[in-house]
Protein backbone atom coordinates (compact mmCIF):
# COMPACT_ATOMS: atom_id res chain seq x y z
CA UNK A 1 0.00 0.00 0.00
CA UNK A 2 2.87 2.40 1.04
CA UNK A 3 4.30 1.81 -2.38
CA UNK A 4 1.07 2.79 -4.20
CA UNK A 5 0.75 6.26 -2.50
CA UNK A 6 4.58 6.95 -3.54
CA UNK A 7 3.62 6.38 -7.49
CA UNK A 8 0.64 8.48 -7.49
CA UNK A 9 2.19 11.15 -5.28
CA UNK A 10 1.29 14.40 -6.60
CA UNK A 11 3.68 17.65 -6.91
CA UNK A 12 2.04 21.07 -6.39
CA UNK A 13 2.57 24.65 -6.12
CA UNK A 14 0.61 27.08 -4.45
CA UNK A 15 0.77 30.76 -4.99
CA UNK A 16 -1.27 32.49 -2.32
CA UNK A 17 -0.14 35.56 0.29
CA UNK A 18 -2.83 34.19 2.72
CA UNK A 19 -0.17 31.92 4.65
CA UNK A 20 -2.33 30.49 7.28
CA UNK A 21 -4.76 29.04 4.03
CA UNK A 22 -0.91 27.96 2.64
CA UNK A 23 -0.29 26.44 5.99
CA UNK A 24 -3.64 24.49 6.17
CA UNK A 25 -3.50 23.46 2.30
CA UNK A 26 0.05 22.12 2.85
CA UNK A 27 -1.16 19.97 5.82
CA UNK A 28 -4.56 18.90 4.26
CA UNK A 29 -2.67 17.64 0.66
CA UNK A 30 -0.06 16.18 3.11
CA UNK A 31 -2.67 14.04 4.54
CA UNK A 32 -3.77 13.05 1.08
CA UNK A 33 -0.47 11.37 0.50
CA UNK A 34 0.76 14.79 -1.87
CA UNK A 35 3.54 17.04 -1.79
CA UNK A 36 2.83 21.34 -1.93
CA UNK A 37 4.93 23.91 -2.27
CA UNK A 38 3.83 27.34 -1.49
CA UNK A 39 5.32 31.11 -2.43
CA UNK A 40 3.76 34.27 -1.49
CA UNK A 41 4.31 36.50 -3.89
CA UNK A 42 4.08 36.40 -8.05
CA UNK A 43 7.56 36.96 -8.50
CA UNK A 44 8.87 34.12 -6.60
CA UNK A 45 5.52 32.05 -7.43
CA UNK A 46 6.45 32.76 -11.36
CA UNK A 47 9.92 31.43 -10.39
CA UNK A 48 9.42 28.37 -8.51
CA UNK A 49 6.57 27.21 -11.23
CA UNK A 50 8.90 28.06 -14.31
CA UNK A 51 12.08 26.86 -12.44
CA UNK A 52 10.74 23.91 -10.95
CA UNK A 53 9.08 19.76 -11.88
CA UNK A 54 5.72 20.84 -10.46
CA UNK A 55 2.39 18.27 -11.50
CA UNK A 56 -0.03 21.51 -11.57
CA UNK A 57 -0.24 25.49 -10.15
CA UNK A 58 -2.39 26.40 -8.14
CA UNK A 59 -2.51 30.42 -8.57
CA UNK A 60 -4.65 33.01 -6.56
CA UNK A 61 -5.59 36.00 -8.31
CA UNK A 62 -4.70 38.95 -5.71
CA UNK A 63 -0.85 38.51 -5.26
CA UNK A 64 1.74 40.83 -4.17
CA UNK A 65 4.32 42.04 -6.04
CA UNK A 66 2.79 40.70 -9.59
CA UNK A 67 -0.63 39.64 -9.82
CA UNK A 68 -1.64 35.65 -10.61
CA UNK A 69 -3.14 36.98 -14.05
CA UNK A 70 0.12 38.19 -15.40
CA UNK A 71 2.35 35.19 -13.50
CA UNK A 72 0.00 32.99 -15.47
CA UNK A 73 0.59 34.98 -18.93
CA UNK A 74 4.66 34.82 -18.58
CA UNK A 75 4.51 31.00 -17.51
CA UNK A 76 2.03 30.34 -20.44
CA UNK A 77 5.41 31.84 -22.55
CA UNK A 78 7.78 29.65 -20.68
CA UNK A 79 5.90 26.11 -20.90
CA UNK A 80 2.82 24.25 -20.51
CA UNK A 81 2.00 23.56 -17.00
CA UNK A 82 -1.54 22.74 -15.55
CA UNK A 83 -2.73 25.69 -13.46
CA UNK A 84 -5.97 26.36 -11.32
CA UNK A 85 -6.79 29.72 -10.57
CA UNK A 86 -8.38 30.89 -7.66
CA UNK A 87 -9.97 33.97 -6.78
CA UNK A 88 -12.34 35.93 -4.31
CA UNK A 89 -13.70 38.18 -7.28
CA UNK A 90 -17.54 37.25 -7.78
CA UNK A 91 -17.26 39.37 -11.42
CA UNK A 92 -17.84 37.23 -14.14
CA UNK A 93 -15.53 38.94 -16.26
CA UNK A 94 -12.69 38.28 -14.35
CA UNK A 95 -12.74 34.58 -14.29
CA UNK A 96 -12.90 34.73 -18.20
CA UNK A 97 -10.15 36.79 -18.05
CA UNK A 98 -8.29 34.34 -16.16
CA UNK A 99 -9.36 31.59 -18.46
CA UNK A 100 -7.95 33.87 -21.31
CA UNK A 101 -5.13 34.10 -19.95
CA UNK A 102 -4.47 30.32 -20.46
CA UNK A 103 -5.90 29.16 -16.73
CA UNK A 104 -6.81 25.16 -17.41
CA UNK A 105 -9.84 25.85 -14.35
CA UNK A 106 -11.02 28.16 -11.72
CA UNK A 107 -12.12 27.71 -8.02
CA UNK A 108 -14.11 30.95 -6.03
CA UNK A 109 -12.53 31.57 -2.42
CA UNK A 110 -13.59 30.17 -0.10
CA UNK A 111 -13.54 26.52 -0.87
CA UNK A 112 -14.05 22.90 -0.29
CA UNK A 113 -10.62 21.28 -0.26
CA UNK A 114 -11.65 18.43 -1.32
CA UNK A 115 -13.56 19.95 -4.37
CA UNK A 116 -9.83 21.76 -5.83
CA UNK A 117 -8.29 18.14 -4.79
CA UNK A 118 -10.91 16.94 -7.52
CA UNK A 119 -10.57 19.71 -10.00
CA UNK A 120 -6.53 18.82 -9.78
CA UNK A 121 -7.17 15.57 -10.49
CA UNK A 122 -9.45 16.15 -13.26
CA UNK A 123 -7.38 18.34 -15.07
CA UNK A 124 -3.82 16.00 -14.63
CA UNK A 125 -6.77 13.09 -15.79
CA UNK A 126 -6.70 14.82 -19.38
CA UNK A 127 -3.01 14.31 -20.06
CA UNK A 128 -3.27 10.44 -19.76
CA UNK A 129 -2.86 9.24 -23.48
CA UNK A 130 -4.33 6.06 -21.96
CA UNK A 131 -8.17 7.71 -22.39
CA UNK A 132 -8.05 7.25 -25.92
CA UNK A 133 -6.25 3.92 -25.32
CA UNK A 134 -5.60 2.28 -29.01
CA UNK A 135 -6.19 5.13 -31.18
CA UNK A 136 -3.79 7.80 -31.61
CA UNK A 137 -3.52 9.26 -35.11
CA UNK A 138 -7.25 10.83 -36.49
CA UNK A 139 -7.32 13.29 -39.67
CA UNK A 140 -10.37 14.99 -40.56
CA UNK A 141 -10.15 17.57 -43.46
CA UNK A 142 -7.10 18.93 -43.34
CA UNK A 143 -6.61 18.90 -39.20
CA UNK A 144 -4.79 16.08 -37.84
CA UNK A 145 -3.90 15.06 -34.14
CA UNK A 146 -1.85 12.32 -32.65
CA UNK A 147 -3.15 11.42 -28.98
CA UNK A 148 0.01 9.68 -28.16
CA UNK A 149 2.21 12.92 -28.30
CA UNK A 150 -0.79 15.40 -27.63
CA UNK A 151 0.28 17.08 -31.00
CA UNK A 152 -2.04 18.69 -33.54
CA UNK A 153 -1.86 20.06 -37.05
CA UNK A 154 -4.22 22.36 -39.48
CA UNK A 155 -3.13 22.20 -43.04
CA UNK A 156 0.11 20.59 -42.58
CA UNK A 157 1.62 23.07 -40.00
CA UNK A 158 1.64 22.48 -36.71
CA UNK A 159 -0.65 24.28 -34.09
CA UNK A 160 0.06 24.93 -30.56
CA UNK A 161 -2.54 23.29 -28.31
CA UNK A 162 -2.65 23.61 -24.30
CA UNK A 163 -3.45 20.42 -22.51
CA UNK A 164 -7.16 21.54 -22.21
CA UNK A 165 -7.36 22.62 -26.25
CA UNK A 166 -6.34 19.45 -26.96
CA UNK A 167 -8.74 17.09 -25.18
CA UNK A 168 -11.77 19.35 -26.27
CA UNK A 169 -10.33 19.12 -29.52
CA UNK A 170 -10.07 15.13 -29.56
CA UNK A 171 -13.39 15.07 -27.80
CA UNK A 172 -14.78 16.85 -30.87
CA UNK A 173 -12.98 15.15 -33.66
CA UNK A 174 -13.89 11.67 -32.78
CA UNK A 175 -17.67 12.55 -32.38
CA UNK A 176 -17.40 14.53 -35.52
CA UNK A 177 -20.51 14.68 -37.45
CA UNK A 178 -22.44 14.26 -33.86
CA UNK A 179 -23.35 17.11 -31.71
CA UNK A 180 -21.48 16.72 -28.09
CA UNK A 181 -23.64 18.53 -25.12
CA UNK A 182 -22.31 21.03 -23.26
CA UNK A 183 -23.11 18.58 -20.11
CA UNK A 184 -21.42 15.77 -21.93
CA UNK A 185 -18.06 17.78 -22.32
CA UNK A 186 -18.12 19.00 -19.35
CA UNK A 187 -18.32 16.20 -17.66
CA UNK A 188 -15.49 14.64 -19.71
CA UNK A 189 -13.29 17.66 -19.41
CA UNK A 190 -13.83 18.62 -15.63
CA UNK A 191 -15.75 15.99 -14.24
CA UNK A 192 -18.77 18.06 -13.26
CA UNK A 193 -21.68 19.02 -14.37
CA UNK A 194 -22.05 22.24 -16.47
CA UNK A 195 -23.26 25.18 -14.36
CA UNK A 196 -26.15 27.17 -16.06
CA UNK A 197 -23.94 30.57 -16.30
CA UNK A 198 -20.23 28.96 -16.43
CA UNK A 199 -18.60 30.03 -19.52
CA UNK A 200 -15.37 28.14 -19.11
CA UNK A 201 -16.23 25.80 -21.55
CA UNK A 202 -17.34 28.41 -24.17
CA UNK A 203 -13.50 30.09 -23.42
CA UNK A 204 -11.69 27.24 -24.81
CA UNK A 205 -13.69 26.30 -27.78
CA UNK A 206 -12.96 30.43 -28.89
CA UNK A 207 -9.48 29.42 -27.91
CA UNK A 208 -9.42 26.22 -30.02
CA UNK A 209 -11.44 27.85 -32.82
CA UNK A 210 -8.65 30.92 -33.10
CA UNK A 211 -5.98 28.59 -33.27
CA UNK A 212 -7.62 26.01 -35.86
CA UNK A 213 -10.05 27.79 -38.10
CA UNK A 214 -9.11 30.61 -39.76
CA UNK A 215 -13.19 31.50 -40.39
CA UNK A 216 -13.75 28.20 -41.88
CA UNK A 217 -16.30 26.81 -39.25
CA UNK A 218 -15.09 23.58 -37.96
CA UNK A 219 -16.66 23.77 -34.45
CA UNK A 220 -20.07 24.52 -35.07
CA UNK A 221 -22.12 25.61 -32.54
CA UNK A 222 -25.25 24.25 -31.87
CA UNK A 223 -26.98 26.97 -29.80
CA UNK A 224 -28.77 25.65 -26.18
CA UNK A 225 -27.08 22.06 -26.97
CA UNK A 226 -23.45 21.81 -27.49
CA UNK A 227 -21.21 22.08 -30.41
CA UNK A 228 -20.07 19.81 -33.56
CA UNK A 229 -17.08 18.96 -35.37
CA UNK A 230 -17.71 18.86 -39.12
CA UNK A 231 -17.15 16.17 -41.32
CA UNK A 232 -14.80 16.87 -44.29
CA UNK A 233 -16.72 17.31 -47.41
Amino acid sequence: MESAEKQVQLSLLLVDDDKELCGMMKEFFAEAGHRLDCEHDGRRGLASAASGTYDLVILDVMLPVIDGFTVLQHLRRRKDLPVIMLTARVQHQDRILGLNSGADDYLLKPFDPDELLARIRAVLRRSDTESWKGSTDLTIGDIRIDGSTREAWAAGSPVVLTEMEFALLEILMRSAGRVVSRDELTLALFERKAAPFDRILDVHVSHLRKKLEGGRGLIRTIRGVGYVFARAA
